[in-house]
């Protein structure tokens, strides 16, 4: 137990005195490593979800609006007659069904893609998890230390701090069923 306190200091006293760059250097590892996590999860796309992911990404611009609005605008007006050209699409059946074959197309684009962002999602809120369960793990193993501190010094801890429930292990099994049940109820 001393080791693991003498440990703590030392590890805080080199926290205390280079905070500003030890803290700046990890966000930079941190994020440079999340920057390469993403470069090879963009490597390991199909050819099929990148294509997905590059028509999704422009029927998603304000560009392919435009283009739409020109494109229609120009085949209503031609068709109406009010651009004195001969119509070759009166009743606009054509361009409805245009319209609607490409709705299914893009709305199929859209869903590869989601799906796509979905799986990263989970993904990351797995690693947030697991993240957080550590966290909380060594957070409980601190508050382990520094009640033995405070013990080993005579100092008291105030009534409204609970130590016992601070001390106790999270179990995400535990977590996991207290979350099912509250659902289910």
């Amino acid at each position: 137990m001393a080791e693991r306190i003498n440990k703590l200091i030392s590890v805080m006293a080199s926290v205390n005195n280079n905070s500003k760059t030890s803290m700046s250097a990890v966000m930079q590892r941190n994020i440079n490593a999340l920057l390469e996590h993403s470069k090879k999860e963009e490597t390991k796309k199909t050819k099929q979800e990148k294509i997905a992911d590059t028509i999704t990404k422009f029927t998603g611009s304000m560009t392919f609006v435009y283009l739409h609005v020109i494109i229609f605008g120009v085949w209503i007006l031609w068709n109406t007659g009010l651009l004195y050209l001969k119509a070759f699409d009166p009743s606009l059946v054509v361009l409805a069904m245009v319209a609607s074959v490409e709705a299914i197309f893009l709305s199929t684009f859209v869903l590869i893609s989601q799906n796509s962002m979905s799986r990263k999602a989970n993904k990351r809120a797995e690693l947030d998890l697991q993240v957080t369960l550590l966290a909380e793990h060594e957070i409980t193993q601190i508050a382990g230390i520094v009640k033995a501190i405070a013990d080993k010094l005579n100092v008291s801890i105030p009534e409204e701090v609970d130590v016992d429930e601070i001390l106790k292990d999270v179990k995400p099994e535990r977590v996991i069923d207290e979350m099912d049940a509250s659902k289910n109820s």
